[in-house]
């Protein structure tokens, strides 16, 4: 009959009302095209640079191998690395003085002993802890240029299942202190804003001001991260060096009154006043010398933002813009000692006292900056770490994006949106700065203690066994003593941060052990032991298509084997037949705008092995790289030719209907496994659903993926037998 369909032709061409998932016949886009370009320049006029340099004797020889090392300088990401790596550790001159007094019960205990002494610990912490052990030791051992306690225990793992533990309590640990650091440090800096005349009325009437202004500031901040931290780093930058100079300044002028202070360069003086009557508060005071080098372990987990070498470069700058403003600090304490005006004053602060009024104004603005700036090195510090806890298998897989040119600077949505909560939450509970502070630090005791047992054994296990001992126990004496002296802020705080840090170090253990139960059961089969079910189903008849193509998404990045999961999710329940059975994984490559793929066809034209790899700048969308691989297969004769006569959302009418699948695990109830086994997999889960799913990541969303729940095939009690009755 005239009006009965053509049963060849597609019943109504879809595309006119829906667009297909398409790639462009194009390689790269306009903008990464001009990218690369851009980049190729640089380098080519950065290699005829080096070329230069090299003939021009001895010096232009050593700095054409600095240049094409790991210890690369550049100004741009030299200045980028003031913005992100020093912001902690430059606020500490802000409170670390006033701490002291505090401690000694006001200036009029400050003899010339106790501020020799004090001074000389601070230098000597300082110097040790920053200086040798992290810009010295630490960053010579990355990881593919990663730092951070996380990168260091992928490199020495392999020495013993036991270094998990202190991996795992001291990344804990730092992630804590990420909630913390930005809370004290922008709420300090903030506080600032009383002490100016202008606003001391304003202030003191509005009690709530100070901390909605704090507020607004950390969502900003928060809200800004996903820009990069490159972006960042070049506008905190030259604040930053603005902030040190600002430093160094203020104290070269209070030293110019007495310049015996440099007499604690001598470390005599502050073991003698350690242990001599001149200290008040006794060991508690070695809690107040750690203020100053808080922002240490953030130099070593920021090194993949911005490049060892940058930090090399910057650090003596930062290092004397330091020394000098707190030896400033020292000259104006020996000089006002006596002086009657200050000795009852509450809440001394050397920093805005050794200033004139005029000076303060400057030095409060620029400490609000400062203090948004310390925020962002933890931060940054947090990306790192969560990153290198997946890689590891002790947190859950998270959308990572690459907001900058190199791997290295990330973003990680889920961890910007959970740390900027719990800094809300943080500032609710303790509402300012002196009771925050009361909690802070303690964490990165733990950390720097992990630390540096993890570099003890990878440079034991280096061949340099004398130096590991000497190392392990200079620096673990002085840190157990950081550690014992923040204690004592436990109960006025510091039990918050170890409930924090015990939340974080839970999430971690039970997702590791969840995860190794899970692969106590994963099985992977041979082609041969596989392919003539699958023939079967193919070509049985009888059973009905469940989809034309069926594709499964799979985190084995071996193409050799079939997952036994995706095998017994074709034959579970109904089986599930299909013109061709796809196994996807997606790898991210260290280029920027890779795009590639690999087909493993094991000889069939229905089973096929599929791992993409993809640059970390691109876009997961795995619909539209599905059609162009299905396509392709089309075209080469690898699949058989498949038509749709039916509009479908995709609207390719070369290739038949797709049924995206993932698979999820459920512990049976009669699974033979420890209750302590049982409770990670089930929190694992728990966290799993928390995370995000992959469907959203790779945009199979629109397109009604199936997500089915398979048990895990642990070792199974048998129940008794039923009678019958």
């Amino acid at each position: 009959m005239a009006n009965e369909p053509d049963e060849e032709k597609p019943l109504l061409h879809a595309a006119a009302y829906t667009q297909a998932p398409k790639v462009s016949h194009k390689v790269l886009t306009k903008e990464e095209r001009q990218e690369l370009i851009k980049q190729h320049e640089e380098k080519q006029q950065e290699a005829a640079k080096l070329d230069e340099a090299a003939s021009r004797g001895r010096l232009g020889r050593w700095w054409s191998r600095l240049q094409s090392g790991p210890d690369k300088i550049t100004f741009s990401m030299a200045v980028v690395a003031l913005g992100v790596v020093y912001g902690d550790i430059g606020t500490s001159p802000l409170y670390t003085m006033q701490t002291f007094l505090n401690c000694q019960g006001g200036l009029a205990n400050a003899d010339r002993e106790a501020v020799l002494g004090v001074l000389s610990l601070v230098f000597w912490s300082i110097t040790l802890i920053t200086t040798v052990k992290y810009v010295l030791i630490a960053m010579r051992i990355d990881n593919k240029g990663e730092g951070g306690i996380f990168a260091l225990y992928s490199l020495i793992r392999k020495y013993g299942a036991w270094l998990a533990i202190p991996a795992m309590l001291g990344g804990a640990a730092f992630l804590a202190d990420s909630v913390l650091t930005p809370a004290v440090s922008i709420s300090s800096a903030v506080e600032g804003l009383e002490t100016l005349p202008a606003l001391e009325h304003v202030m003191t009437e509005n009690k709530e001001l100070t901390l909605m202004i704090t507020v607004v500031i950390i969502v900003v901040l928060f809200s800004v991260q996903s820009h990069g931290t490159e972006r960042i780093g070049r506008t905190f930058g030259s604040v930053v060096m603005i902030w040190f100079s600002f430093l160094a300044v203020v104290g070269l002028m209070n030293l110019s009154n007495d310049w015996s202070v440099f007499a604690a360069l001598n470390p005599v003086y502050g073991v003698r006043f350690l242990f001599s009557h001149h200290n008040v508060a006794g060991i508690a005071v070695m809690g107040t010398v750690f203020l100053s080098t808080t922002g240490a372990e953030a130099l070593y987990s920021d090194m993949g933002h911005v490049g060892r070498g940058n930090i090399y470069c910057t650090w003596p700058f930062i290092k004397i813009a330091l020394v000098l403003c707190y030896f400033g600090q020292g000259a104006w304490m020996l000089d006002h000692w006596d002086d009657s005006a200050y000795r009852r004053m509450h809440g001394l602060n050397p920093f805005f006292e050794m200033m004139t009024p005029s000076v303060r104004y400057i030095a409060v603005i620029l400490s609000v900056a400062a203090g948004v700036i310390a925020s962002q090195a933890l931060i940054t510090g947090a990306y790192t770490m969560v990153s290198e806890a997946t890689r590891l298998n002790w947190m859950p897989h998270l959308q990572v994006r690459y907001p900058a040119r190199t791997r290295g600077q990330l973003y990680i949505p889920v961890v910007n949106g959970v740390l900027c909560a719990a800094t809300l939450i943080v500032l609710a509970i303790f509402r300012d700065s002196e009771h925050i502070s009361a909690a802070y630090g303690l964490a990165l005791t733990i950390t720097m203690i992990t630390t540096t047992i993890l570099l003890a054994v990878y440079i034991w296990h280096a061949g340099r066994r004398f130096g590991a001992i000497v190392f392990t126990v200079l620096f673990l004496a002085i840190q157990f003593m950081f550690f014992f002296a923040s204690m004592a802020k436990f109960l006025r705080g510091g039990w918050f941060t170890m409930l924090l840090t015990l939340a974080i170090l839970t999430i971690m253990y039970t997702w590791n052990e969840g995860t190794k139960l899970e692969r106590t059961q994963r099985r992977h089969m041979q082609p041969a032991d596989c392919l003539p079910v699958l023939r079967q189903l193919h070509d049985d008849d009888t059973v009905p298509y469940f989809a034309d193509n069926i594709v499964y998404l799979t985190s084995d990045p071996e193409t050799k084997r079939v997952d036994t999961d995706i095998f017994f999710s074709i034959f579970a329940d109904h089986p599930k037949r299909a013109r061709a059975w796809w196994a996807v994984s997606v790898e991210t490559a260290d280029e920027p705008f890779t795009r590639e793929y690999s087909v493993e066809n094991f000889g069939t034209d229905f089973l096929f092995r599929v791992r993409i790899r993809l640059g970390f700048k691109v876009a997961q969308s795995l619909p539209a790289y599905i059609h162009q691989i299905m396509n392709d297969m089309l075209k080469s004769g690898d699949l058989p030719t498949q038509e749709s006569r039916y509009p479908k959302l995709d609207a390719d009418v070369n290739i038949g209907p797709i049924r995206y699948v993932l698979i999820h695990k459920a512990l049976m109830p009669e699974s033979k496994v420890s209750q302590r086994g049982a409770v990670s997999l089930q929190v694992k889960y728990a966290i799993r659903r928390l995370a995000g799913s992959p469907v959203k990541w790779f945009g199979l969303a629109p397109y009604n993926p199936l997500v089915e729940i398979q048990p895990l095939f642990l070792a199974t009690e048998r129940p008794p037998r039923l009678k019958r009755v």
